[in-house]
């Protein structure tokens, strides 16, 4: 039996570019039962109603963008509807705190001993797409982004997914020619049990960026599935960003400070 497998070994590596690689690592996709357009719609208004009043975790981040690739840790802190906060360490030394509210941007930058206070057009400067305070909620608890159950979305027939979009298809099509009638697209991809989201796929024309966001895995904390581990991928005219998140630690619903300080001996970051 050994020497059997041995040879199989043997014979698949010789032969890896056809066969034996194929049938090892090939993964045979599973189509999906047929769900009506409004129940995928339900399960989507569902999933945006499924929001804390705080949120805390601990974060291994990855962030890459074709000139720097480095790997931090984060402290994550959001009071629902009011602010998000940040505070990143390197080998364990805090270099920058931000805070994110409905109208505004700061960060400390220790390292550099610098501030940033900006409004929210800071986020289309640096990622290329106009996001919304809420839009950053939405992203970090895997929530459906800028959902609103009074507008009106449109399933997409996929065999292997649940796909929900913001707009129709040929509106998609028209797109993806280059004839830009719409602002933003967005799909929605649910995961097989609705009770989640998979996938976001956002489209901003006016910014000719593409952002494809992946929740690879989720975690039951408090009652409610918070990412466990996500990707983003922002593709824009200049550069391509890849972010890739891991939680530990999620706290719901345990409320802690959110605050920052700049001291007065900081400058303006350039």
């Amino acid at each position: 039996m050994k020497q059997f497998t041995n040879k199989l070994i043997l014979a698949c590596l010789i032969f890896s570019a056809s066969s034996c690689a194929k049938k090892l690592t090939e993964v045979e996709a599973v189509k999906l039962p047929r769900v009506k357009e409004k129940v995928l719609i339900g399960a989507l208004d569902s999933i945006s109603l499924r929001k804390p009043s705080f949120f805390y975790s601990k974060l291994d981040t990855h962030f890459e963008d074709g000139q720097r690739d480095v790997d931090f840790k984060t402290s994550l802190r959001m009071k629902v509807d009011s602010a998000v906060y940040a505070l990143i360490t390197f080998a364990k030394i805090p270099i920058v705190t931000a805070v994110v509210s409905q109208d505004s941007v700061k960060i400390s930058n220790k390292k550099d001993k610098c501030y940033i206070l900006e409004n929210l057009s800071y986020f289309k400067t640096t990622f290329g797409v106009d996001f919304k305070y809420s839009n950053i909620e939405e992203l970090l608890l895997g929530l459906p982004l800028d959902y609103n159950v009074d507008d009106k979305y449109f399933q997409i027939h996929d065999p292997y997914n649940y796909v929900i979009s913001s707009h129709r298809k040929r509106a998609i099509k028209r797109t993806e020619k280059g004839k830009k009638d719409e602002d933003i697209l967005i799909k929605y991809i649910i995961n097989p049990d609705l009770k989640s989201i998979k996938r976001l796929e956002i489209i901003s024309v006016e910014d000719s960026t593409n952002i494809e966001v992946d929740y690879l895995s989720r975690q039951e904390v408090s009652n409610y599935l918070v990412p466990n581990e996500m990707q983003v991928k922002i593709t824009t005219p200049k550069k391509v960003i890849l972010i890739r998140l891991t939680y530990d630690k999620a706290e719901i619903n345990e409320p802690k400070e959110i605050f920052i300080v700049i001291p007065e001996s900081y400058g303006k970051c350039e």
